[in-house]
């Protein structure tokens, strides 16, 4: 069968990754209602196409930072993409510089910052970061980012401790044994499972559970790269995000793995940009499968649209090349969607394109 679609892409995947790692791949938190959410959120959107626009070509460039990228399309931080392909985070990085587009970095990597850096030297990359106990450690991992080329830090804040994923449990994931932390040596480098699951007795070992608002303020008194805030899901943490100096804000449910019953991060997102749009720069996180989510996510205000599972999936599937066809699948949606929706550039598209289910039932 062709690979069409993002969905062909996922199916293939799942007859392909061995089951322990496809389940810490594909599972939520919880009964997995957020998980759903994520998809659902944006089927309850409908986009008002405009008709005769004029325009034969679009132009699907964007610019953040100061940073001109082909797409507003960028990949998420996943972690350990070697149990997807041997090659993992470097042959998804090597991909979204194939495409100008944006990669981002987890610090539980199973490639290291610097074999990152080193296979895309010229491209731009950002680092995800979790804050451990140790917090030398993680100003090392920060330093080591700076030192390599990546042109931000994004802060996860949403991850205290791991979430209820019982899919872990069951299958007492662990790392598989020829793979490690690439970031790290020592106890910080491993995920055995001690008889649960094992990510989350990583977790609650290394990082740091008290984890508040003065440690952003730690990381952006140390490092001169732009700080993002990543697993913000109401105005109320924008705001203050925003008054801490943040240069960005990540709508995001971290792929609905964390706590069950949130919103999805479409959902989440209007409010948001409402309070702190105009003053940090707001990308989205979770649930993109299609060109007309990337659409409806720009409509509704984010500025650049993160994804994490369909490159995971074409990195199963085919390696570098897989995670290339994925981010040229999504493109070409983005260009048709915005050509039989009136749009020839990112800038127009606005709020009044998209509006929700229940506006047509009101009529």
């Amino acid at each position: 069968m062709a690979l069409v679609s993002v969905r062909d892409y996922e199916q293939r995947a799942h007859e392909i990754i061995p089951r322990n790692a496809l389940d810490y791949y594909r599972s939520g938190a919880g009964d997995e209602l957020s998980l759903h959410l994520n998809r659902t959120g944006f089927d309850r959107l409908r986009i008002r196409p405009r008709m005769l626009q004029g325009g034969s070509t679009r132009d699907l460039t964007c610019t953040v930072f100061g940073e001109r990228f082909a797409l507003p399309i960028a990949i998420s931080p996943t972690a350990m993409q070697r149990m997807a392909h041997p090659e993992g985070e470097v042959a998804n990085a090597k991909a979204a510089a194939s495409r100008q587009v944006l990669f981002t970095l987890s610090t539980i990597s199973t490639s290291s910052i610097e074999e990152v850096a080193a296979a895309t030297p010229n491209a731009p990359k950002w680092f995800q970061l979790y804050i451990y106990r140790d917090r030398q450690l993680t100003e090392g991992l920060v330093r080591r980012a700076e030192k390599t080329g990546f042109r931000a830090i994004v802060l996860t804040v949403d991850a205290p401790l791991f979430g209820l994923r019982r899919a872990d449990m069951r299958n007492k994931f662990s790392l598989p044994p020829h793979l490690t932390m690439a970031n790290f040596v020592g106890k910080a480098a491993n995920i055995r499972s001690q008889g649960g699951s094992g990510i989350n007795e990583y977790i609650a070992e290394q990082l740091d559970p008290t984890l508040s608002w003065e440690d952003v303020k730690w990381l952006l008194g140390f490092t001169k790269l732009p700080v993002i805030v990543k697993g913000i899901l109401t105005r109320e943490d924008a705001i203050i995000a925003a008054d801490l100096g943040v240069q960005g804000i990540f709508v995001s449910n971290h792929g609905a793995r964390q706590l069950d019953s949130v919103p999805a991060s479409i959902e989440a997102l209007p409010e948001i940009v409402a309070a702190v749009g105009d003053r940090v720069e707001i990308f989205l996180d979770g649930g993109i499968t299609q060109g007309t989510d990337v659409f409806k996510a720009l409509a509704l205000g984010a500025r650049m649209v993160f994804f994490g599972r369909p490159a995971l999936w074409g990195l199963a599937v085919n390696g570098q090349a897989g995670v290339e066809h994925v981010l040229d699948i999504l493109r070409n949606e983005l260009d048709l969607t915005m050509a039989l929706a009136g749009c020839k550039t990112l800038a127009d598209i606005t709020k009044d394109y998209v509006v929700h289910e229940n506006y047509y039932s009101k009529l």
